[in-house]
């Protein structure tokens, strides 16, 4: 499971590191605004993590639980799972409505809470404007590629991620910088920026909704009806609210905690913000590794509890823990080695380049707390232990990654002469912020894990699986 979800990863984080650099060619400042467009539109984004996460783990509990069981049970297990997947179309739609509209209508209200400059302004906010549809098709997606993986075909999923992301990057490269004139002819395409790479994810995102449909009708036999695009069943939702809530909340808070660091990056102008947005590009490959683990992870898990099978899934995450600290350990020192080159595909400009620099050196020891939570605490998820993460997770958020990115980044104002004021240590005090938030998370869910408190968790999830299959 782990290879496909990697593959899938590094893809979706290749369009936008391509992105990043076409943006770049254009000028820092249109880097600058397409990260910063990328923060708010994955904020916004993570209200469908309440169907994904959710879907992806009752799907996998249930199907796990007929693992115990003969053939009639699979038959029952096997039509709750589709009923679940159904109900998550619905779901999508509303969810995915709802956060379009909130992009269209709070663009310029979040970019100006974002500290945006004037200059990044100027670009990021129509851009905000193009992706606004881009949400809807976003929330399809999510939760028919959740339904595939939990049923373990991550091949075809990863198929589907392929094509898809392939038709984003060769309609952005084609749109952003435009073409040249066609020998004898007056036919070229204007380069149209930032608006091109909108377009290109509008289209491709069309053909990835029919591509996911493909699948569910030939690997899953699964047809959706109208219906189901519109009508909420929420009793078939149950189980996914119960999983998807807490960790869209986690998602929501993480993000919105984490905006508070970008706020301290807007405060140093577009330099800032374009070394932000280009350290966070490599960033988003040095933690595939982990994130893959921990994803696939929730799905066997998932179906290990459903059958009842929690000293195999015990070793299990001992194992895949192991591998993610492992790899993340390398790729992250591999790119601090490599970051003097790497940040020259992006800029020239030697301020940034020094800085980042210095941001890659802190992610090594920051991926390595990260691959804690991503396996952690997705294992805990996929048992049905949801509610403590949270609580623990929402603490170290608000104090060390929020508190702390200020305290330790923020430029101190003139009359600030206390010691509890910001320390003014720039994008090193805001990375730092990171790297410990990850520590601190990490350990208390690998402390919860070693606990065995999850147990009860799983056995009542378990039940749950069954009745479903079995309600009388």
């Amino acid at each position: 499971m782990a290879y496909p979800l990697l593959g899938e990863l590094l893809l979706g984080v290749g369009v936008g590191l391509v992105a990043t650099l076409l943006a770049s060619r254009v000028s820092d400042t249109s880097a600058a605004a397409l990260g910063l467009t990328g923060h708010l539109t994955t904020l916004l984004f993570i209200l469908f993590r309440v169907i994904g996460a959710g879907v992806s783990v009752v799907v996998a509990q249930g199907l796990g639980s007929a693992a115990d069981g003969g053939n009639s049970i699979t038959a029952a297990h096997s039509s709750a799972a589709q009923a679940v997947a159904r109900a998550s179309l619905g779901a999508s739609t509303w969810a995915g409505l709802l956060i379009a509209l909130a992009t269209a209508v709070f663009a310029q209200p979040l970019l100006r809470l974002m500290n945006a400059p004037d200059a990044v302004f100027a670009l990021a906010f129509p851009l905000l404007l193009w992706l606004a549809p881009a949400m809807l098709l976003d929330a399809w997606n999510a939760a028919l590629a959740s339904v595939t993986r939990a049923h373990l075909h991550g091949q075809a999923a990863l198929r589907v991620i392929v094509i898809v992301n392939a038709a984003h990057l060769g309609l952005a490269a084609l749109l952003m910088l435009g073409t040249p004139t066609l020998p004898g002819t007056d036919l070229a395409l204007p380069a149209l920026g930032l608006t091109g790479f909108a377009i290109a994810m509008l289209v491709s995102r069309v053909l990835g909704v029919a591509l996911h449909l493909w699948v569910w009708r030939s690997k899953l036999d699964l047809v959706p009806r109208w219906s189901d695009w519109w009508t909420l069943p929420w009793k078939k939702l149950d189980g996914v609210l119960r999983i998807g809530i807490p960790a869209a909340a986690e998602n929501v808070l993480y993000r919105v905690c984490f905006m508070v660091s970008v706020a301290v990056a807007g405060q140093l102008g577009a330099q800032g913000l374009a070394a932000q947005a280009y350290v966070l590009q490599i960033n988003y490959l040095t933690l595939m590794a982990g994130l893959s683990i921990g994803l696939a992870a929730e799905i066997v898990v998932g179906h290990l509890a459903g059958a009842g099978r929690l000293h195999v899934a015990d070793r299990l995450v001992r194992r895949a823990l192991a591998r993610a600290l492992l790899l993340s350990g390398l790729v992250a020192g591999t790119a601090a080695l490599l970051a003097p080159w790497l940040m020259r595909l992006f800029t020239q400009d030697e301020a940034i380049i020094a800085l980042a620099v210095k941001l890659l050196a802190i992610s090594v020891l920051l991926e390595l707390g990260r691959s804690f939570n991503l396996v952690v605490i997705n294992a805990l998820r996929g048992v049905g232990d949801v509610k403590f993460p949270f609580a623990a997770g929402a603490t170290s958020m608000v104090i060390v990654l929020a508190g702390a990115s200020w305290w330790l980044g923020a430029r101190p104002s003139d009359e600030s002469g206390s010691a509890l004021g910001p320390l003014g240590w720039g994008l090193v005090g805001v990375w730092l912020a990171y790297a410990a938030d990850e520590w601190v998370r990490g350990l208390i869910m690998w402390g919860r894990w070693r606990s065995r408190a999850w147990v009860p968790l799983a056995h009542a999830a378990r039940r749950r699986a069954r009745r479903a299959a079995w309600p009388g």
